[in-house]
């Protein structure tokens, strides 16, 4: 059983210039008070045949995380422009956000990313030289969730507990109620 289960990620800045920073807001659900703080990673993945062209963009920590519905912004750099192939720079690429827990991954939550000039005329007849001022990006809508069973160091709360906390709290909706088209992995760490 997983302690923490992400909610919901809304990007703030979608679509946007391909060189403006990502802005996003993450909701997740702790059932249990951590010890130490999570780790979130954001992962540019440009071309998915050579992981060592993968950019991480950006991490943060975020805790002490108590028991209940908690939630971050984060804002991660745009991708290095030199460091992706010419011909991996238009159209579809990986956005990738990361959750761990002592250095456990626990959940990766997949985007697609479509990067194209902001007008017609390139967009049909694209320049020679690749002219990064002027793309666009636009991230998905249906991510890609994939859970990872991990250690946590912490147990979750009882049957009697969680009763106990449903009488004074209110209702909080399932993943699956926030977004019917998410898909979702759920796999055992190895």
């Amino acid at each position: 059983m997983s302690i923490v289960t992400i909610r919901n990620v809304e990007f703030i800045n979608n679509p946007a210039r391909f060189s403006d920073v990502y802005r996003f807001c993450v909701t997740f659900e702790c059932i249990a008070p951590l010890k130490d703080d999570l780790e979130w990673k954001l992962i540019y993945v440009s071309s998915p045949g050579d992981e060592d062209l993968d950019q991480e963009l950006d991490d943060c920590l975020v805790g002490p995380v108590p028991t209940g519905v908690n939630s971050f912004e984060f804002a991660g750099s745009p991708p290095d422009p030199s460091k992706i192939p010419a011909e991996d720079v238009l159209g579809v690429a990986a956005l990738i956000l990361t959750g761990s827990y002592k250095e456990q991954e626990f959940v990766r939550v997949g985007y697609y990313q479509n990067t194209e000039y902001d007008n017609e005329e390139m967009k049909e007849t694209p320049p020679a030289r690749i002219m990064f001022e002027r793309l666009v990006r636009e991230i998905s809508a249906k991510p890609r969730v994939t859970r990872f069973q991990i250690k946590w160091d912490v147990a979750p709360p009882t049957l009697e507990q969680a009763s106990a906390g449903a009488a004074t709290s209110a209702a909080v909706p399932s993943a699956n109620d926030l977004d019917d088209g998410m898909e979702v992995d759920n796999k055992a760490s190895s």
